[in-house]
């Protein structure tokens, strides 16, 4: 294989374990959002945290494995990222220390007091994954300041503007209809009518938020930078979003699951689409932008590590998916059957 198409080839694998963890890790994030807000009784916020108990810590083996391969594969992006973006990235491994440690310690104690705490402490970290990422993604689409030496010369600030605050508020809007779409698929009963009716409110405003940034790209230009153009991908993510509000009202939740599972995965084609073949825009010079030819390893390490992935990729596809289908089942708030 040559370098050229080794170096398409990792840069396309890292996007697709991106649109897998958006996808997974997105809906995991909204149900711990809701947590606190549609658990009224301590049996229902159980049976919310069991929707996801058994899934949540695999789903987020997709954003280690993307940071594992960014870092093998293209070693400069990784750097100037991670150094860039250091306070937030921080920040982010905070929110899903704290999310990680609620969810295993919340049932230590019966005291409701004690529950509430780490209820919220679920919610907080969840929100706070969610808000960066979306910040996060949000720059790399509108560019950094970078300089000749691949540096980031920005701060924490410069990653909180308008731009980058409306797509962490996008994102978290995204992320609570996904996940309570997901509820209304996993849960039964009078919890489930009350999860049906909040998705409803909730689509109308992730759809003004989502169109909202849409425009937003579009009016800052900064879609001329990109040299694919993704054509009809970002309308037809906006078309699936207006789509899932039909099946949300006719309460059919698997569509309507299915519809903002698409729009996210859409979603992130477009980003991908638009900054390839760069991996990080330059807002200081567009010259000094990194790609993935002078970003990348080297060819003797893409091909290894290709290898490597032919044969454990499929492993933990299987197991991923074995795991979803194993705890397949509608969950009711009855006490003898709720493990978490």
């Amino acid at each position: 294989m040559s370098y050229e198409f080794l170096q398409t080839l990792w840069f396309i694998l890292i996007a697709v374990l991106w649109i897998g963890f958006f996808f997974l890790e997105g809906f995991d994030f909204g149900v711990g959002m809701l947590l606190p807000f549609l658990g009224k009784k301590d049996e229902e916020r159980r049976a919310i945290i069991n929707s996801i108990g058994s899934v949540w810590d695999g789903n987020e083996v997709w954003l280690l494995t993307a940071g594992g391969a960014t870092f093998a594969a293209f070693p400069h992006w990784y750097a100037t990222m991670f150094s860039g973006f250091y306070l937030a990235l921080f920040l982010l491994l905070v929110g899903l220390i704290i999310r990680g440690v609620s969810f295993e310690y919340r049932s230590k104690d019966a005291n409701p007091a004690w529950r509430n705490r780490f209820d919220w402490m679920i919610a907080i970290g969840s929100f706070l994954a969610a808000l960066l990422l979306g910040a996060a993604f949000a720059n790399l689409a509108r560019g950094v300041p970078i300089d000749e030496n691949m540096m980031f010369t920005g701060n924490l600030f410069t990653l909180l503007n308008p731009y980058g605050l409306l797509g962490g508020v996008t994102t978290v809007a995204i992320f609570l209809l996904h996940g309570a779409n997901f509820l209304g698929i996993k849960l039964e009963g009078e919890l489930r009518e009350r999860v049906n009716a909040f998705a409803k409110k909730l689509w109308i405003a992730t759809t003004i938020l989502y169109i909202a940034l849409g425009v937003f790209t579009y009016a800052a230009g900064f879609w001329a930078r990109g040299i694919v153009n993704p054509g009809i991908v970002p309308i037809a993510a906006v078309v699936v979003l207006l789509v899932a509000g039909y099946f949300i009202n006719q309460k059919m939740e698997g569509w309507s699951f299915i519809m903002v599972a698409l729009n996210i995965v859409l979603t992130q084609v477009t980003f991908f689409s638009m900054t390839f073949p760069n991996v990080m825009l330059s807002t200081t010079n567009p010259l000094y932008s990194l790609t993935i030819y002078n970003a990348s390893s080297s060819q003797y390490t893409l091909t290894v590590m290709s290898i490597v992935a032919l044969i454990f990729v499929p492993i933990v596809l299987a197991y991923q998916g074995w795991t979803y289908y194993m705890f397949r089942k509608r969950i009711s708030t009855d006490k003898k059957t709720l493990v978490y």
